[in-house]
């Protein structure tokens, strides 16, 4: 691995010595020596010598002296201490499935508990429930079981009696768009929301803008005015809207007000961030304290999805006159059922159109309930929303929000607290993190969430989606990106208008994988809590931050050997031809090629030939074909494991593919020839599309009865691919030949990237004793958790060269086999998939190796182990349509069109 430069260690050195790093100080010196592994480790990856002990039960010492001083601070609120149950006694017989697993995706879905499923299953073995749109006995059973439900909502919420109802939905989703359906909105009607909504609120700006309303977001802020009676908030206009104000018409001509209704939405807490609104806005709002002048009546309608989970809303105090719920947000179960609670007079006001269900004839019945509810309820989830509520009640809603409070104050603070060993912070929080006070009643203005963003030492930011995959690695359920709420996340990422729409010209969406653009987030990390969750839960998240992101030393030349010599590609200029003189050895110990591996259909296995022709886009069929699911997705390991059982080879001399696979008592056979005549497919690989042609409805049966799931054989097609470069090489072009750019010159099968994926046995052989290592430290494990020895088939490389040292290949540039030049395009982004066992199908219970990798191996959220190899100088014209039409194809191909086991491979400076 190269040197840094003399005078960049100098001046580092010197900055090292000055403030006392003498750790890193010695790293340093351990580098110039020729050291070169120790500054690239982690500290959690390095292996711990005899004077650095680490093991299973340091760590559990380590986790109970922090959970020490956490009670110290927060004994009084944490764990139900005076309640019915402990969280421990909780977490041990309730959640049992929770082992080995910290989940923080509770503002996404919180978890049921094993006693209030059992609950409710005894509930349905023992009673008999029809549908309630009956006179049996069995329906007037299921009839009194919602209206107990109804009245144990209402109560749960402490609404007034006779003041609210409740109407059953699907979900809160459901709910809004109730609201947003049956409002009476008028052109002159205003429908104000503010910036934290989520986009299941933001879907009624329809509903209001095609009758012609005025939609406005706008931001509630803290108010800079001193006068008495201020109130304490101000609303500032964000952006408004409506679809058929014409330019003469002036919005503020008198209108009548009577029967002209207004509609203020915002949530109880925000999902994003976990900030919570002071309630007292609602009689604020429905006053028309925050428009002048006042046009009409203002409605509120409160989102309390999230916030119900901890701190209901009591609507004695704050009576909204719209409140959105969803259950499996506060117990778990069920799923798919909501409710709406409407003030009884402002019921009167809905204009409902549609109707089904439990309406008469020609008239909608006169109770509330029966005609807002479409069609039969779902009378079975209602019937265990009591069992739900049960294990709320027996905690108590003010002893969680104390135990939740805790857990977030503490998480927060130890976030806020990380530093790099430059003193630069690692973690950006969003919300109310900074009050001191132990502000955990109704007036408490942060939600038990920690939504934050992780930085480099040098300033640079992480992606989330590097921080989600890392966690999955580590057993951490956590949520990342915008959480379905664009404005507030748009808000606390400081995004502008202009940013997000030239995000969007970018081709950023939901769900996809950019999580910076222009080095700036596009999202972030959301960790959760809940009635059920625990320090131990808190405690996995602070230290996977630490382990895998808290840069406790300098390394300054990771930009120069992996970021550049292995992310990027090399300068190839003039190396069009093949020149003995090029030849330069750079490594002292010889390489030679161990093993060649083809892989025709991708993602099964492959066969290792002791000799293979090159073809035009690497070994010839190599990713040739793909399997196709029925919604037009390649179907790879990462979904269907079993893939690797099924066996390939072709044999040339016959011009035909066999397949085999388990369970399948006869194998298939296919012509490797090219068919015309075929079906053409579209082929979506790493998100870029090219032509592939259907094998057969044959073929394909065969295949789906294989997998066990629908499927077709489609192949690729001639000249369909061409490698992907990265924008920075593009714009230095170093693959260009007479005026022809490289994309249109280089061709590709159906890999992921590159022609040729290359494996070193030197730096696998390291990955092993890192393993094995790591298997010493959980011996207490069970033995099917060990990781055993790793094979190089696990990573599927083309080929495995033997010699050498660990990871030279990370500065490879240019390589002979015999007579083919083979350039270096960058190292090999890994995921999960090298966690499926090839021999076997199952994936490694503990992540392996993947998780090792990513201790050691890990640049800017790039998980990097093998390089990618293209074929330098020209590939024989028409080779596969040459092949396709002959007898014995064998016979013509030249020697230096082959790749031999055993041949010298030669590296180039």
């Amino acid at each position: 691995m190269g040197l840094p430069p003399m005078s960049s260690l100098v001046t580092n050195l010197s900055s090292l010595f000055s403030r006392g790093y003498y750790k890193q100080l010695n790293n340093y010196l351990m580098l110039w020596k020729g050291d070169t592994e120790a500054p690239f480790e982690s500290k959690a990856a390095r292996p711990k010598g005899d004077d650095e002990p680490m093991d299973k039960d340091g760590l559990g010492s380590r986790l109970q002296e922090e959970k020490v001083k956490f009670l110290e601070l927060y004994g009084e609120e944490y764990g139900y201490s005076n309640g019915a149950v402990s969280i421990d006694d909780l977490r041990t017989n309730e959640f049992t499935r929770l082992k080995g697993t910290t989940y923080l995706d509770h503002a996404g879905a919180t978890l049921y508990s094993e006693a209030q499923m059992q609950a409710v299953f005894m509930e349905f073995s023992a009673s008999l429930y029809g549908n309630p749109h009956s006179q049996s006995s069995s329906s007037k059973k299921t009839t009194d079981i919602i209206e107990r439900a109804r009245r144990e909502v209402l109560s749960f919420f402490h609404a007034p009696e006779g003041e609210y109802k409740c109407i059953f939905t699907s979900g809160a989703t459901a709910a809004l768009k109730l609201v947003g359906e049956a409002f009476p909105w008028h052109q002159h009607s205003d429908f104000y929301y503010t910036m934290e909504n989520h986009n299941s609120v933001l879907g009624i700006r329809e509903y209001a803008l095609a009758r012609g309303a005025t939609v406005t977001a706008v931001d509630v802020e803290p108010s800079t005015s001193e006068a008495k009676g201020q109130w304490p908030v101000s609303f500032r206009k964000r952006d408004s809207q409506n679809r058929f104000l014409k330019d003469d018409q002036n919005p503020l001509l008198e209108v009548d007000e009577v029967g002209l209704y207004n509609l203020f939405a915002f949530p109880s807490e925000c999902n994003f961030s976990g900030v919570k609104f002071d309630l007292d806005l609602i009689k604020f709002i429905q006053d028309g304290g925050h428009v002048s002048p006042q046009r009409g009546r203002w409605l509120v309608l409160l989102d309390a999805a999230k916030g119900s989970a901890t701190l209901p809303p009591d609507l004695s105090h704050f009576p909204a006159d719209f409140v959105a719920v969803s259950f499996y947000k506060i117990f778990g179960y069920p799923t798919g059922l909501g409710a709406l609670l409407v003030r009884s007079d402002t019921a009167k006001l809905l204009e409902k159109k549609y109707f089904g269900g439990d309406v008469d004839f020609f008239k909608k019945r006169e109770r509330l309930e029966h005609w807002l509810e479409d069609g039969t309820t779902s009378f079975l989830g209602i019937a265990a929303l009591h069992h739900g509520f049960a294990t709320i009640n027996k905690l108590g809603a003010s002893s969680i929000m104390k135990h939740t409070w805790a857990l977030t104050r503490y998480t927060a603070s130890r976030l806020a607290a990380l530093r790099h060993w430059n003193g630069a912070s690692v973690c950006a929080l969003y919300g109310n993190h900074d009050n001191e006070t132990r502000c955990h009643d109704a007036h408490s203005n942060q939600g038990p969430v920690v939504t934050f963003n992780l930085k480099r030492s040098d300033g640079s930011w992480v992606g989330y989606r590097e921080v989600e995959n890392l966690a999955i690695l580590s057993g951490i359920n956590l949520r990342t990106g915008c959480f379905c709420n664009p404005g507030a996340c748009a808000k606390y990422l400081g995004l502008s208008n202009s940013d997000l729409k030239s995000n969007f010209e970018a081709g950023h969406v939901c769900w996809d994988d950019q999580d910076l653009i222009r080095g700036r987030p596009t999202g972030a990390v959301r960790i959760s809590y809940a009635y059920m969750s625990s320090f131990e839960d808190c405690w996995a998240l602070l230290e996977f931050i630490q382990k895998f992101f808290v840069e406790d030393s300098p390394i300054l030349y990771m930009s120069s050997s992996i970021e550049e010599k292995v992310e990027c590609y090399r300068d190839a200029e003039n190396t069009n031809s093949f020149n003995t003189q090029d030849k330069q050895k750079v490594t002292s110990n010889p390489l030679f090629l161990e093993s060649i591996s083809v892989y025709p259909i991708k993602s099964c296995a492959g066969f290792s030939p002791m000799s293979w022709p090159l073809g035009d886009c690497g070994l010839l069929y190599d990713r040739e074909w793909v399997i196709m699911g029925v919604d037009g997705t390649v179907l790879t390991q990462k979904k269907v494991p079993s893939m690797c059982l099924v066996r390939t080879s072709i044999d040339l001399s016959l011009g035909q593919m066999h397949v085999e696979a388990a369970h399948m008592d006869q194998g298939l056979d296919v012509s490797i020839f090219n068919d015309s005549s075929r079906v053409t497919e579209q082929v979506e690989v790493c998100g870029r599309r090219s032509d592939g042609e259907e094998v057969g409805p044959p073929i394909s049966q065969w295949f789906s009865k294989a997998l066990g799931l629908p499927c077709t054989l489609v192949r690729r097609k001639l000249k369909s691919r061409k490698i992907h470069f990265r924008p920075d090489v593009l714009a230095r072009n170093p693959f260009q030949r007479n005026g022809v750019d490289a994309e249109q010159a280089k061709e590709m099968g159906f890999a992921n990237e590159g022609q040729f994926l290359l494996v070193s046995k030197a730096s696998l052989d390291d990955l092993n004793r890192r393993l094995s290592f790591s298997d010493e430290q959980h011996r207490h494990d069970d033995l099917k958790n060990r990781s055993h020895s790793i094979e190089a088939s696990q990573f599927r490389p083309n080929i495995v060269v033997s010699g050498g040292k660990p990871y030279d290949e990370d500065n490879w540039q240019t390589m002979y086999i015999n007579n083919a030049k083979f350039l270096v395009l960058g190292a090999c982004n890994r995921c999960q998939m090298v966690n499926v066992n090839q021999s076997t199908g199952d994936t490694h219970p503990q992540s392996q190796p993947l998780l090792t990798l990513s201790s050691y191996r890990r640049v800017k959220g790039k998980i990097l182990f093998g390089i990618l190899l293209v074929q330098d100088g020209e590939s024989q014209p028409g080779l596969e349509l040459h092949i396709s039409t002959m007898s014995r194809p064998e016979n013509d191909f030249q020697r230096n069109n082959l790749l031999k086991v055993g041949s010298e491979v030669i590296i180039s400076s």
